[in-house]
């Protein structure tokens, strides 16, 4: 069937704008004004995108599977104490499938592939607040049940959430209708500072990152005596924690790439790799989480805050509607020139394709 549809062309980094270039890789680059189709098509040809897609597209169904069987197991409508696990499998849906979208559809145009990653920046603040909100019920130490830290932790956590989508958005154009406007050209963007840009990104996902693990990390290398919750799923953590910094270090340095451009272009770049690490890393990641929601259950129950609606799905809820409307801020001037300043963006993208 693949055969008798015609793919979509590739190209080099030179016949593609600035914006869509990718350090250290050489080739494989879509269209920058493809169609919907010609996206969806070019899942099924080997583009320096193919492997993005598909290594955070099949997972998201691994853990929608997961959640299901939560559900359908578990009596998650009286039960509170099954709602922070829920949250988080919730969140290792989505940001998965927003990953998925957004690489997939990012060459829509100029202004779709900023308004896709800011989707994605959400998705993945919503991910370190379900990780926030299940360390909270299941991992936190003993010694600090209870504690003013525990109290406070998932509204700090929540505020955590706001400004990592808000700074990672930033960092692709600026302030809107400040430093970008209906004129995409007058902006500020990360094609014109990469360096700068990148490092806001890694900033604004690595605080939320730290914060969240600050009860892990105490429990783990730091606690002595009683209180410490030593028990079986400590190596659970510590391979998840090897993992998500295996993938920040990868998401930071482009490494294999950028010893070798244009030889890692379709297979194995940073990229593809940071994807399929750091679904490990969620998936170790998600088993610790469980096995410490099994075994330390019934002194939970007795010792710890009570889980309710508010600090559990009500603080995932609020954190989906403040970011999305700081998506929304940042992508009305986008969504705005979509119609106001069309030829602008058309002579934009029209001069680099050649051959």
């Amino acid at each position: 069937m693949l055969s008798l549809i015609k793919l979509p062309r590739v190209f080099t980094i030179n016949q593609v704008p600035k914006v869509f270039h990718e350090d250290s890789i050489i080739s494989g680059y879509r269209h920058p004004r493809s169609s919907a189709t010609d996206c969806i098509l070019s899942l099924f040809q080997l583009t320096n995108e193919t492997l993005n897609i598909w290594t955070h597209f099949l997972p998201t169904w691994y853990f929608f599977w997961k959640l299901l069987t939560v559900v359908l197991m578990q009596d998650v409508w009286r039960d509170s104490f099954t709602w922070p696990l829920l949250v988080f499998l919730m969140s290792c849906c989505v940001y998965p499938l927003a990953s998925s979208c957004a690489h997939t559809f990012s060459t829509m145009s100029t202004r779709a592939r900023h308004i896709c990653f800011f989707f994605d920046y959400g998705a993945l603040s919503l991910y370190s607040l379900g990780s926030a909100i299940t360390y909270s019920a299941y991992v936190i130490p003993d010694k600090w049940v209870n504690s003013l830290f525990h109290q406070y932790y998932i509204p700090i956590a929540v505020v955590n959430t706001v400004i990592c989508t808000a700074l990672a958005c930033y960092s692709r154009l600026g302030l809107p209708y400040i430093q970008y406007n209906h004129d995409i050209i007058k902006r500020f963007s990360e094609c014109k500072s990469p360096k700068f840009g990148k490092f806001l990104r890694i900033l604004a996902f690595a605080l939320p990152y730290l914060f969240d693990n600050i009860p892990l990390f105490y429990r783990l290398f730091l606690c002595v005596g009683e209180g410490c919750t030593d028990n079986d799923t400590n190596a659970l953590h510590h391979t998840h924690i090897a993992l998500a910094f295996l993938t920040a270090f990868l998401f930071a340095t482009h490494l294999p790439e950028r010893l070798a451009p244009g030889s890692f272009d379709y297979i194995g770049h940073s990229h593809q790799l940071f994807h399929v690490f750091g679904i490990i890393g969620t998936h170790f990641q998600m088993e610790a989480i469980e096995q410490d929601m099994v075994t330390r259950r019934p002194w939970l129950l007795t010792y710890s805050l009570p889980i309710t609606f508010t600090n559990t799905l009500g603080a995932a809820l609020l954190s989906v509607t403040l970011s999305l409307g700081i998506i929304f801020l940042f992508s009305l001037p986008l969504l705005w020139s979509a119609t106001r300043g069309e030829h602008t963006e058309k002579k934009t993208q029209s001069h680099p394709i050649h051959g």
